[in-house]
This record gives structure tokens, sequence and C-alpha cells, in this order.
């Protein structure tokens, strides 16, 4: 590396600044830039849905890292920047300002931004959440007297839906598809889902496509497949996200469901790598399938491996993908890849709680899934990452038993 140039990161949120720090503790004692579009600390995302719609008072995000912290470790910070332009031949970044920044080594951590609704005028009634600045405009409408329309059923919509209520605001939430959590949730933790929102007195409608909207200063109107009309005053929009892709589209980078990547998050771009939400990558534990990722532990681990490889390291992402999600008083979650099991088997764990085990063709642990309330089925979902991890095909009978999965681990030569 040329001592000057340093490594650039674009993008500040928990996948760039993990990187940054991570690059410090390693030992690079290089320039390491941190750039982001927005004006805040790098924070994390999660709480956004659920603290920071809950809190009494307005108060600055969780930090990823403090001004202390980017001082103590040499990071230089560019917030409210954004990067406008890469130039693989010069080897430099461009900035809005006009800046041109150069690199030794290059990590794209850009994210992702919430879907948008079509064809919908802007309103400050139609509401999207991603950033500490959506969640401060949404957080006043969500209290008791108003009502809150929720457009999707996914881990947002349902998150932003938890909150809502808990708040005392009526909650209505549509879903086009015939089921909430439709995509990587099996139906029973679905379900289970269901009735804690329904218990909780969410209104849930599925299987109801939205034929127009409008909003006015007094409220919005969602017009439905079926005629009927939901009124609100307020609607937020939770219907997925897409990668942040400009940057790596104008720099020619190649692109497949966000920006490709290889195992050791290498770009096709000699000396660009990229990280967390944005990037797709092949995982070794699913026979190389190309996955992309929208997941704080995700973004952490990547951001890790990254860090190294930019340093000289060939380290492949291994990670065992994990999701979890807070809603009420209940904590689902849910390890490795639901899709690429054939077969299910159940474990109770009292109190409502249970997990379930997805096993392959070969009887090999792909996923597991669970749902119960606070704590009480994160033991057993740990311990069924690392059995993932290992490639382990345990015994049905073993799994639904109440026996300590720790046993069936491969013991340590």
């Amino acid at each position: 590396m040329s001592g000057e140039a340093g490594i650039v990161i674009v993008g500040a949120g928990e996948c760039g600044a993990r990187a940054a720090v991570t690059l410090r503790e390693s030992g690079y004692a290089g320039p390491v830039t941190l750039i982001g579009d927005e004006i805040h600390l790098p924070y994390e995302r999660p709480p956004l849905s659920k603290q920071v719609l809950l809190a009494e008072t307005t108060e600055a995000p969780p930090a990823v890292l403090s001004e202390a912290g980017l001082r103590e470790r040499a990071i230089q910070h560019l917030a409210g920047v954004p990067v406008t332009a890469a130039d693989s031949a010069s080897k430099q970044v461009v900035l809005a300002d006009g800046r041109a920044l150069p690199y030794d080594k290059l990590l794209l951590a850009t994210g992702a931004m919430p879907r948008r609704l079509p064809n919908v005028p802007a309103s400050p009634r139609i509401l999207y959440l991603r950033t500490i600045g959506d969640a401060l405009a949404l957080r006043p409408w969500i209290a008791a007297g108003m009502h809150v329309a929720v457009l999707g059923g996914g881990f947002i919509g349902l998150e932003v839906a938890a909150s809502a209520r808990s708040r005392g605001a009526r909650v209505t939430v549509i879903e086009a598809q015939e089921r909430i959590l439709k995509r990587g949730v099996p139906d029973a933790v679905a379900e289970t889902v269901l009735s804690v929102h329904q218990g909780n007195g969410v209104l849930v409608a599925c299987g109801v496509s939205v034929s127009g909207i409008d909003a006015d200063e007094h409220g919005v109107g969602i017009r439905l497949g079926d005629g009927t009309q939901v009124t609100a005053d307020i609607l937020v929009v939770g219907i997925g996200a897409q990668p942040c892709i400009d940057l790596a589209e104008q720099a020619g980078l190649a692109l497949d469901n966000g920006i490709a990547v290889n195992e050791r998050l290498e770009t096709s771009v000699k000396d660009i790598y990229a990280a967390g939400d944005c990037c797709s990558f092949p995982h070794p534990l699913y026979g190389g399938r190309r996955l992309r990722l929208e997941a704080w532990r995700n973004a952490q681990d990547q951001a890790i491996i990254a860090a190294a490889n930019m340093m000289g390291a060939t380290r492949g992402y291994e990670s065992v993908p994990y999701f979890w999600s807070d809603q009420f008083d209940h904590t689902l979650q849910i390890v490795g890849l639901v899709d690429e099991g054939r077969s299910v088997v159940r474990r109770e764990l009292g109190d409502g709680a249970f997990i379930l085990f997805h096993l392959d063709d070969g009887g090999r642990l792909v996923a597991a899934s669970g749902i119960g309330v606070g704590n009480r089925i994160a033991r057993d979902m740990k311990l069924s990452e690392m059995l993932i991890a290992k490639r382990v095909a345990p015994s049905c009978e073993a799994l639904a038993a109440d026996a300590n999965l720790k046993t069936l681990l491969p013991r340590a030569a």
C-alpha cells in the first residue's frame, strides 16, 4: 500500500464503521477515511423501529462510533458529503463538494434504501423508515388518538406496528401476500406473530391489494382492491428495500441483486470491496448460492472480513445468516436459510415458545426458526447456529426431545 492514500470507506453505517474500527484494531496504520451521506455520527439502525420510536424524549441515535472514538483511532469521518463517483483507473473517489480523495483500497458499504411506492405524491403523512430523521418524523404520529396504517407485513412494518400500538395508536397493517412475513419465515412462526399482534389490538388485513392512495392535510386514504377504503392519520410504507448501487454502477462494477462480490468480498474491479446490505455474495454453507442479506449481524461480520482482506488476508465469508425481530414482548429469531429445508422438526420450549429445525434432504440442519417471550429461545438458537456452521446432521428424535443441543455438537479432536 502507498502509505498516503490509505483505505476509503463509503458508507458510515454499522458496516462501514465496524470495518474502520477493525482496521485499527488489526494494526493498520495508514489513513482511514469514513464517508457518509448523513450528518450524524455512525449509528445503529435496528433501534429506530423500536427503542427510538418508543422513547419519550428526543435523543441521539445509538452511536457505533463517538467523536472521541474516531479521534482515538485516527479515523477521518466525512459526514453529510455524498460520494458521486469512483474512478478505479486513477484510484480516487469524488465527493459532491468537488473534492477528490485517493485510495489504495476502497470499501463500498452503501447499504440499502426503502423501496418507494410508485405514482404516489410526496406527503408528510406518507412515511418510510430508514434513518434517524425518518424515525423522529414518525414518532409524533404514533400516539393515543392516532390511526396508523402500515403498508407491508414484513419485519419493519410489524415492528413499527408494535411500537405504534404500544404507544396507544390504532394500527391497521395491510399486506398484499396471503400472510405476513412471507419471505424467509415459516408459516407456524408467522401465525404466532399474527396472533401476538391481534392479541394486542392490531388489525391485520392480508391478501389485499392497494388500488390508490390519496393524502392531504387531514389524513391518508388507502383504496383497496376490494373497493373498501382505510382512512388513517398517516401511512407508514414498509414494502422492502433495494441495495444502493448507483456508485457501483457508475464505477462499472458487476451487479447481481446488489454489488456482486466473491467469497472474499472483492468486487469485479481490483482493490474495490463491498460489504453489508449493498452486496450479494456466494455462501459456502448453501452450495455457493448467491445471497444478499439485510441484517445487522451480516453487516458486522462482513465488515470484519472485508477489513482483514483489505490488509492482505484471503478470508472467505461463511457466517451463518442470522435475523431477529422484537415485537411486543416476543422475540423472533432465524438462523440459516429456511427455504433450504425439506423437512421440519418442532421443539416445544414451554410458555408458547418453540423452535423449528429445518433439515435438507440429507438430514443436515440448514436453518432454525423460533419465537418466544423475552429470551426464551436465545440459548437453543445460538446452539442451532453452531450446529448449522458445523454442518451437523442430527437425529430428529434428538432435536424434538428436551435435550441439550450442545451434546449434538461434534467433539473437538
